[in-house]
């Protein structure tokens, strides 16, 4: 019986633990919930509202009947009494005292009603208020929560691909170093040319003064330094 006890004891804590882990999973969806929940909650007590501020408009119209028909029958009592109508006078007074009654409950009617309107205004402004922390706070939150989504993800992104990121920085050196050898090899290729090639030939024949090249340059010289020399002036 104390090992059922025990049995039923760790399933409780078990599910203690999973209703736990559901709720903190679920933070910001319940508290987003339980934000809507208010929020039709103080919706529901302004309908509320309005229905206790019919009443007290109501109350306040029938306040003012009563009133009216208080001083036509204190009017007509005063009649009564001038004409010495005494019978008259009572019955006419005992209407004003019914009136008169039915006023002053009109009137304390119409003050609690007030007074609950006044309180449920206040405690409306108070909850709305403190609806609209919670929304602000709640968007903070998911805004947090975005951001640590965020992070997690590129560091478990960051930390599975750093294999990856170093065989591509090979990659791209083996590009490199593969660019590097076919620059080298055009540019011995240049070399070997000058001095083997069809060009070398022309090369030492220019070196020597000798050529077409040779010629063009004598000639451009000599073109050179007559435009260079004094022009003298004509003496016959």
């Amino acid at each position: 019986m104390a090992v059922f006890s025990k049995v039923l004891t760790m399933l409780r804590g078990n599910l203690r633990e999973i209703g736990q882990s559901i709720v903190d999973g679920n933070a910001s969806t319940i508290y987003e919930q339980e934000i809507v929940e208010a929020t039709a909650h103080v919706a529901a007590a302004k309908n509320d509202l309005t229905a206790v501020m019919a009443k007290e408009m109501q109350a306040g119209r029938e306040i003012e009947r009563l009133r009216a028909e208080l001083q036509k029958y204190e009017d007509l009592a005063v009649q009564a009494l001038q004409k010495d109508e005494a019978g008259l006078a009572e019955e006419v007074a005992t209407r004003v005292a019914d009136l008169e009654l039915a006023l002053a409950e009109q009137e304390e009617a119409r003050a609690q009603y007030a007074a609950h309107v006044a309180r449920l205004k206040d405690m409306i402004r108070n909850a709305e208020a403190t609806l609209r922390e919670h929304e602000r706070q709640l968007a903070m939150a998911k805004t947090t929560e975005s951001v640590y989504k965020a992070t997690a993800t590129i560091s478990q992104n960051m930390g599975a691909s750093g294999s990856k990121l170093m065989s591509a920085k090979e990659s791209l050196e083996r590009i490199r170093q593969r660019h590097q050898d076919l620059a080298d090899r055009m540019q011995a290729a240049e070399t070997l040319e000058g001095e083997f090639g069809s060009k070398a030939l022309d090369n030492k024949l220019a070196q020597a003064g000798i050529g077409e090249r040779a010629s063009r340059k004598a000639e451009v010289i000599a073109r050179l330094q007559a435009r260079a020399r004094p022009s003298t002036p004509d003496r016959s």
